[in-house]
């Protein structure tokens, strides 16, 4: 088995309830390839694991060779013959009779496909829990999936789950720090700007991380994963539409393309996609939200730190847009071996679509502006991509990330990827911003540059910023 990496925190938080005193319920999602199973085997790995895994979902596929299945991996699993699976509760209580007693951990992963078929499945399972699982104060089951929207609706959202699940984890990405541990030996011998490429196509996704040959550049990795036919990122795109939302896969795969191209309010999808606004696509940019593949910034009103009305809708996921940008259009060419990939800096756009991909991999670090900045959680009011619209009384603003403090504290935080050194124009556009933002009498504004690929000494000797980031500095040789 691939070395664990990071995950201390969320290790540490499910340990709570091995010291409980009674069993728990507990649910654990996030998108595809996160490593949700990866990070329960390595709390179960000094207990007795039993783990369950539904099969992927075809037309062919039925209740009850879901059922089969399971019937299969409890025989191997224990002293069990295997049993006619005819039942759901007749499984649960034969799985139950067998750990009755000390400590266990059970996992149902992918649950969505394993009770899908089945609308007794879950509450059969809740029956289950209720009468048998729940008397044996050792257990603790773990309900585990990918297909979020799912689990939202069927068991965190049900009536028939309500008071019964201990805690609900959703894993995102993993930081920076620990990005960095998947080169190995190696990591300190290679360029931040190297690291950021690869991130910029995987993200802090395990998996993807875990697929990267230390010996070979970034640019031969990335060719293997996304330009080589079987290469992982080449069918990746359709594995993750198909398992997590079927038969409406191709709208979902719409809106991700409409988001591609930079942050959208839903009126702005709505026209771009040539549809009405209706219950429907909220839906739909919910489950993309609730999957983490999307986030939904909102923005604040500066006078008391509350969320406005108002939002934006961020592709937050670097390897969808760098698919839907290069991988996608070139498929066939790809699985015919036709594709000649020489370099990322020769792909269209690509400079441009670098930038989304840095900001993107700084909001997924943003406590680590936090730590430059020294600025402690309990004093920041609200802290998120900022916007206002334009009126008659105020002119329009986007500002990339800001901070609002307690102490009457504006930090205004542009991010910015350049193929070369930052001159001194960033400071005009910077003032600009800060002109035309509308914020309360009293406040100061205090302009923090992010940036990865340097900047000219006249910058810096300028003193309009308050700090400037260099992220290469948490990617660099002493990560």
């Amino acid at each position: 088995m691939v070395a664990f990496i990071g995950r201390k925190f969320e290790i540490e938080t499910l340990k709570r309830f091995i010291r409980k005193k009674t069993a728990s319920l507990l649910v654990v999602r996030g998108r595809r390839r996160i490593g949700k199973s990866r990070l329960i085997e390595e709390l179960a790995k000094l207990y007795a694991f039993y783990t369950f895994s539904g099969i992927p979902p075809t037309k062919k596929t039925t209740a009850q060779s879901q059922r089969d299945e399971f019937a299969i991996q409890l025989s191997e699993q224990t002293d069990l013959p295997e049993v006619k699976a005819d039942d759901w509760s007749k499984l649960f209580y034969l799985l139950a009779e067998t750990i009755r007693k000390g400590r266990a951990i059970v996992l149902f992963d992918e649950i969505s496909w394993m009770g899908s078929k089945d609308p007794n499945f879950l509450g059969k399972l809740k029956n289950a829990w209720d009468l048998k699982f729940k008397k044996n104060p050792q257990l603790i089951f773990i309900l585990c999936g990918s297909a979020s929207s799912w689990i939202e609706k069927n068991i965190l959202s049900s009536t028939g789950f309500l008071g019964r699940i201990s805690y609900t984890m959703t894993l995102d990405e993993l930081p920076l720090k620990d990005c960095q541990q998947f080169w190995g030996r190696m990591a300190e011998n290679i360029s931040a700007i190297e690291k950021i490429k690869i991130l910029s196509v995987t993200g802090g996704i395990p998996k993807y991380l875990e697929e990267i040959d230390p010996i070979l550049s970034a640019e031969e990795n990335i060719k293997n994963l996304c330009f080589t036919k079987g290469g992982l990122l080449v069918d990746e795109f359709a594995n993750i539409f198909s398992d997590l939302f079927l038969r409406r896969s191709e709208m979902y795969k719409k809106i991700v393309m409409a988001l591609s191209s930079g942050t959208k309010e839903i009126q702005e999808i709505c026209n771009l996609l040539h549809i009405k606004q209706t219950g429907r696509l909220s839906e739909y940019l919910e489950e993309l939200e609730l999957a983490g593949f999307i986030r939904r910034d909102y923005t604040w009103h500066l006078t008391n730190g509350h969320d406005s009305k108002l939002s934006k809708y961020r592709l937050s996921d670097n390897y969808l847009r760098f698919y839907i940008k290069y991988i996608d259009k070139n498929l066939n060419k790809i699985n015919r071996n036709a594709y000649q990939f020489r370099s990322l800096s020769l792909l269209p756009e690509w400079n441009t679509i670098m930038g989304f991909q840095f900001e993107s991999l700084v909001l997924n670090n943003r406590h680590l502006i936090h730590k430059s900045l020294g600025i402690k959680n309990e004093e920041i009011i609200s802290e998120n991509p900022f916007f206002q619209h334009k009126t008659v009384h105020q002119p329009s603003c986007q500002i990339d990330y800001m901070i609002q403090t307690r102490f009457g504290t504006l930090y205004i935080c542009e991010i910015k990827f350049s193929k070369h050194e930052i001159n001194t124009s960033i400071i005009n556009e910077i003032q600009q911003k800060i002109k035309h933002l509308r914020y309360p009498k009293g406040y100061s504004c205090r302009p923090v540059l992010i940036h990865v690929n340097g900047i000219h000494p006249d910058v810096v000797d300028s003193d309009f910023f308050a700090a400037i980031i260099d992220f290469c500095d948490y990617l660099g040789r002493e990560g």
